[in-house]
């Protein structure tokens, strides 16, 4: 069977005509959900049958009006406005709104596509998968074709979070490979290219590779002499760049954090900025920016800082567009305090900073000092920044603790750190690219070589999505396949993410709903009989049949066809499916945790809300309240 290449293809246009005042047919069964379908190659928009029509782009998405015999009238939105007519022979249902964002595959298997799901199906269920793995990703290598295989994820990363493309999720299906783990089987459209395409050259590509590395570190009162560690760290690096020519490569930035200053106005700052990536490029000069870098004169009123808040100023108040490899060293020997709680300025926790550095492709390195003051929060900081520093590329968290919070070893650390990633540059500078790793190495059991080895296979899918930028392509032809969402060989790594492609709306009907489980939830901590039949109240204001709710099988929330979208999706709730009985088995550190991880995702979706530059338009002459956002799955409610 011939392979074809899988290319990325951005989103285009179509072509619109007259308005026409009706609503897009709804999907069989739901009350809100409207059917839509999305272009292939060879569809051609008509303004009648006899009308020879022009080419729409793929994927285009495109709204069911009315569908007479083997033609479909559509339009690009949901305001009634008609585009013509499409054949529906060259179009595919897509019933829901989401899509597949590739992982990087730096260290992993590349994602294959296979023509039906029996093929995929095969490996699943085999006890030995590796052994069917193995000659299909050699083909692969070698170009050569496989059984059951038409297709590949590309071999060099693409963005989509800097750079949304659509690889439309059709259908899914759960499953449990032989060893127990878990996989979703989706049934992926795409866009591809026969052939080979005509890249540039990837040594000349990678010479313009360049880094930030930005040093996010608490400066609260204990930590001056670990302070002075880093600056010396700064220092040498900066010095050892400059001898090699590489100043104009990797820049350093450096951002410090305290705690609430209304809360204690001694502490001077809550977050400051004291170096950007690029504004010093010698000793000098970090040395007269960092002159005013010391430890806070006065206490802070918790033991945890607000690391959170360290983190968003360097993710969204530093300008990482330039930049190939993207690093934050966060440093610190509190905890972070919680998004939920009032001193908290970002009101966001682990698990939204760490989906905030997957957009910005940024990752966060955890280097978290367990000094004697601080042992009674170090599991609960230890499993707040082992999610924060969570990384898909390396599958494992990027989370280094210092025993005793040794100057000594923390120095050592940062050390390597910042060799190894300034060593990422000075070999793209040569034209090299970071050579992959197979797999953990047995022998790095200290901290300083698991972290160097870290920032190895983290540098090296730097570099593979540096080049997929440079030297991404788009094709004209059209797949349509099945792929697992794990690694068939590997299953604890990812091959993708899912995402919900949500509008305007929806979101504003998501936010509303996490809103109202919020109060719902607060209620359940005082009486749970209470907040069950609040949770009624609310559905039955939303249009659920009173008589299908009943606490002991959990109750559905439906906000327009927010509710219908949440059903459908490849993933189970984990509130909106709670049930009276799991409320009341439940104690109350794990109560407030559902409540806290609500008010977080509620603070995230606004963020989304008015991220003005992440909204993506599915048909260019849709209305632009028809825009939407892509939600990880795992952040929904």
């Amino acid at each position: 069977m011939k392979i074809r290449k899988l290319a990325i293809a951005l989103l285009a246009v179509s072509t619109s005509l007259s308005a026409f005042a009706q609503s897009p047919l709804l999907q069989d069964g739901k009350e809100a959900m409207y059917q839509r379908v999305l272009t292939t190659p060879s569809c051609v928009l008509k303004k009648d049958r006899q009308d020879p029509g022009v080419k729409v782009a793929s994927l285009s998405r495109f709204y069911v009006y009315n569908q007479d015999g083997d033609y479909l009238t559509v339009g690009p939105d949901t305001t009634g406005k008609i585009a013509g007519l499409l054949p529906k022979s060259c179009t595919v249902d897509w019933k829901i709104q989401t899509s597949v964002l590739f992982t990087n595959p730096a260290n992993r298997n590349r994602a294959l596509i296979f023509q039906d799901k029996s093929h995929l199906q095969a490996i699943v269920d085999d006890k030995d998968p590796k052994a069917k793995v193995a000659p299909l990703m050699e083909n692969l290598k070698n170009n050569k074709p496989s059984d059951g295989v038409i297709s590949a994820e590309p071999d060099k990363f693409v963005d989509g979070k800097s750079h949304f493309y659509l690889l439309p999720i059709l259908n899914f299906e759960t499953g449990m490979f032989d060893d127990g783990n878990e996989l979703r089987e989706l049934n992926i459209a795409s866009v591809t290219k026969d052939g080979e395409s005509q890249e540039a050259n990837d040594a000349n590509a990678i010479r313009t590779f360049n880094s930030a590395v930005v040093f996010v570190i608490d400066s609260s009162i204990s930590m001056q002499k670990y302070i002075d560690r880093t600056k010396q760290t700064i220092n040498d690096i900066v010095t050892k760049i400059k001898k090699a020519k590489l100043q104009d490569s990797v820049h350093f930035g450096l951002v410090a954090f305290r705690s609430n200053v209304q809360a204690t106005p001694g502490l001077e700052y809550n977050t400051k900025i004291f170096v950007r990536p690029g504004e010093a490029k010698d000793v000098d000069t970090f040395q007269k920016k960092l002159a005013k870098l010391n430890q806070a004169k006065v206490s802070s009123k918790y033991f945890d800082e607000d690391s959170f808040s360290g983190v968003n100023t360097a993710l969204k108040e530093l300008d990482w567009s330039e930049y190939g490899g993207r690093y934050i060293i966060l440093i610190t020997d509190a905890g972070g305090i919680n998004g939920s709680d009032k001193l908290s300025t970002t009101h966001l926790d682990a698990k939204e900073l760490q989906a905030e550095a997957k957009q910005k492709g940024a990752a966060i390195f955890a280097i978290h000092l367990l000094t004697d003051a601080g042992k009674n929060n170090q599991e609960k900081a230890k499993a707040q920044y082992e999610e924060l520093s969570y990384n898909d590329t390396v599958h494992k968290s990027l989370y280094y603790p210092i025993p005793t919070g040794s100057v000594d070893v923390f120095g050592k650390a940062i050390d390597k750190a910042s060799n190894v990633l300034a060593s990422t540059v000075r070999k793209a500078s040569l034209g090299e690219e970071v050579p992959g790793t197979s797999g953990d190495d047995p022998a790095a059991n200290s901290t300083n070589k698991k972290l160097a080895q870290d920032a190895r296979k983290i540098g090296r899918a730097m570099q593979l999505a540096f080049l997929g930028k440079k030297l991404g392509t788009t094709a004209p032809d059209f797949l349509e396949g099945w792929m697992s969402d794990r690694d068939l060989v590997h299953h604890n790594k990812a091959n993708c993410e899912a995402v919900v492609l949500l509008t305007k709306n929806e979101l504003s009907n998501l936010k509303d709903i996490t809103s109202k489980l919020i109060d719902s939830t607060n209620t359940g901590l005082i009486d749970s009989d209470g907040m069950f039949e609040q949770l009624k109240a609310i559905a039955v204001s939303m249009g659920s049949d009173p008589n299908s709710l009943n606490p002991k099988s959990g109750i559905k929330l439906n906000s327009g066809n927010i509710g219908e979208i949440l059903d459908m999706l490849p993933y189970k709730s984990k509130v909106t499916s709670l049930t009276e009985d799991d409320w009341n088995s439940f104690g109350p550190d794990e109560q407030n945790r559902i409540i806290e991880e609500l008010e977080s995702k509620l603070k995230y979706y606004q963020d989304c809300n008015d991220d003005a530059d992440k909204w993506v338009n599915l048909n260019d002459d849709g209305d632009s309240a028809e825009s939407v956002y892509p939600i990880p799955l795992d952040l929904l409610p």
